[in-house]
């Protein structure tokens, strides 16, 4: 089953304000949703490997129709990669 996203104005500035593209936060997504975790009550997070082999970081919510409303992303630092683990 694919996973599908929701995306508007406001999630596409949101989620792309550091550096990261649609397509590389949906590989990511797609390629790790097994992985990610609880960030709050309805809130998820995973971490990675993106473009050019760098770390990313997605932050989504599940919207009641299954689909994925992503909210955050960006490339993680060395040190902020071992921050989260």
């Amino acid at each position: 089953m694919a996973t599908e996203f929701r995306w508007n104005a406001w999630n596409e500035e949101h989620a792309t304000q550091h550096g990261c593209s649609i397509q590389e936060i949906e590989s990511v997504v797609c390629r790790h949703l097994s992985q990610a975790r609880h960030n709050g009550p309805e809130k998820w997070i995973l971490q990675g490997r993106g473009q050019g082999d760098r770390v990313v970081q997605v932050v989504f919510l599940y919207d009641p129709d299954g689909t994925l409303f992503v909210i955050h992303a960006m490339p993680l630092s060395t040190r902020r990669r071992r921050r989260r683990r």
